[in-house]
């Protein structure tokens, strides 16, 4: 039986009109593609972004995980790539937070909205007792994309509204899992332009050889490489793309998430000074 978690209550990300939002966003009805009883629910239509916190059960402060859920910038495939991953971070020891960020075809909307969440982490660490300075970010498929964008990204920042906005949005660590749209056009091993690998943290990876997107996540290995940041790359011979937390496929590839868990506990441990504030952000 799955353990039962409360969150903290739900937060908006924005106080007002969250930035680059479009006239037709009005009209946007949040749902779940194919109905909320659907195996895997995907959730879309999604105009007013959220952050849900979930406190780890714990005396001391703890390090947090920011959850993106994958769906192709289309939906969010809200409970094996969302809930599901909060719970088990939860029930190792691990504070989580899950972001709805806008879709479908928000990439820029959802960049800011998980830049916003980032900091809203770090302005309640206190209260919410975690590290300020171990907060770091998890996502699959477009939410790895997402992940890796929130780290590098060169794109300007939204203008800043309140206090919150002048904290670091730089997660101190990273979690793609199966990340797509990272490998630029062309022969070469190259990122996307606007992603600088030289703003990443120690960043952890796992996916199949037989994944659609497999190129992403080594363009995104190479880069880091020659950017001389500390990375973890777990590659299977197959799983395919999409597995998040099921276990039901019966592939090797769902060791993924013990093995992310070990590497998360092994780089929020490595710094002394956990509770600094990251002074480095991306401009």
């Amino acid at each position: 039986m799955t353990p039962h978690f409360d969150p903290y209550p739900t937060l908006p990300l924005w106080d007002g009109e969250p930035p680059l939002r479009r006239p037709e966003d009005a009209a946007l009805s949040e749902d779940y593609e194919g109905g909320e009883s659907r195996l895997i629910k995907h959730l879309t239509n999604v105009s007013t972004p959220t952050l849900s916190f979930f406190p780890a059960t714990a005396q001391h402060p703890t390090p947090c995980v920011l959850v993106c859920p994958g769906g192709g910038y289309r939906f969010l495939a809200w409970n094996h790539e969302g809930t599901d991953v909060v719970h088990g971070l939860l029930a190792s020891g691990i504070s989580a937070a899950i972001l709805k960020y806008r879709c479908p075809d928000r990439r820029d909307q959802a960049l800011c909205d998980a830049r916003r969440a980032i900091r809203m982490l770090r302005a309640r660490a206190e209260e919410w007792n975690i590290l300020p300075g171990k907060i770091g970010i998890l996502g699959f498929s477009a939410g790895g994309s997402l992940a890796i964008r929130t780290c590098c990204s060169t794109e300007p920042d939204y203008p800043h509204r309140d206090s919150a906005d002048e904290l670091s949005c730089r997660p101190d660590f990273a979690v793609p899992i199966y990340p797509a749209y990272i490998k630029a056009d062309g022969p070469d091993w190259n990122p996307v332009p606007d992603l600088d690998p030289a703003k990443a943290p120690p960043t952890f990876m796992a996916q199949s050889q037989d994944d659609p997107y497999w190129e992403s996540a080594y363009a995104w290995a190479i880069a880091l490489r020659k950017a001389g940041v500390p990375f973890e790359h777990h590659v299977w011979p197959e799983g395919g793309h999409g597995w998040g937390m099921r276990k039901d496929f019966g592939n090797p590839s769902a060791a993924w998430f013990d093995l992310a868990v070990a590497w998360i506990r092994r780089v929020t441990e490595s710094d002394s000074s956990s509770n600094r504030k990251p002074e480095v952000d991306p401009e």
